[in-house]
Order: structure tokens, then sequence, then C-alpha cells
């Protein structure tokens, strides 16, 4: 029997990492401009980034619980903003570190990579 593949993206969730949940969250308000909405599952404490309906891309939150370690390497979360630079100035206001500067990826727009509050390296993606 033939297994059929799913009509859908790959990533349909992210979790990023976090020591320090109010840090994590005020630092990712300051840096997008969203508000985050607390929430625990079970032991786990979370703040979820919003959700837009019908809209491209897909939502996630910061976690903290047993077994989440902010790390600098492994997966690669990239979030949507609108500009890359003035993003970029955002995260060295609230403490993080730009990893990788703007950076042209061609006809998909461009791209950075900085060091969040917490120790994680988080990717942005803009298309000018």
């Amino acid at each position: 029997m033939a297994v059929q593949a799913m009509q859908t993206n790959a990533v349909i969730w992210f979790e990023i990492p976090v020591k320090d949940l109010d840090r994590a969250k005020t630092f990712y308000e300051h840096i997008l401009g969203v508000q985050l909405t607390p929430n625990e599952m079970g032991p786990m404490q979370m703040a979820w980034f919003p959700t837009v309906q019908n809209a491209p891309g897909t939502t996630g939150s910061l976690v903290k619980a047993e077994g989440y370690k902010p790390s600098t390497s492994g997966t690669l979360v990239y979030l949507a903003v609108a500009d890359i630079e003035t993003t970029l100035a955002k995260v060295q206001e609230k403490g993080g570190k730009v990893l990788l500067p703007k950076t042209n990826i061609g006809q998909y727009g461009v791209i950075a990579h900085f060091r969040d509050s917490e120790g994680n390296r988080v990717g942005l993606h803009a298309m000018a």
C-alpha cells in the first residue's frame, strides 16, 4: 500500500527554547512589534506568537520547559519582517547580537541572523 503525501507545507509550528520566559517575551515583542500570548500546557510555560488566519506561513511559541535548551546551532527558524535593518537595530537595543548582517538572496529577498536574549540563533527574512 502506497503512502500518500500530505498536501501541506513542511512546517506547521515552531518552538524557540528560552531560559527566562518574561525576558524572551519582552525581547520578541520589542523586535517584532507584536504581543505574545502567555499560555501553559502541562509543565510547559509558553508565549505564543500571533496567528493570522488564512495567511501564508506558520506560527509558534517561546517555550520554557525541561528538555528545552537555547542554542546557536541546530534548527534555524526564520521570522518574516518588513525591514531587516530596523529589526536588527531593535535586536541590539534589547541585548541581542547580529550574527549575519542583512544579506541579499536574489529574487528571494534578504535575510539576517541574530542571537536572541536567550542564546538562540534566529533568522529574519524580508522581500526587500
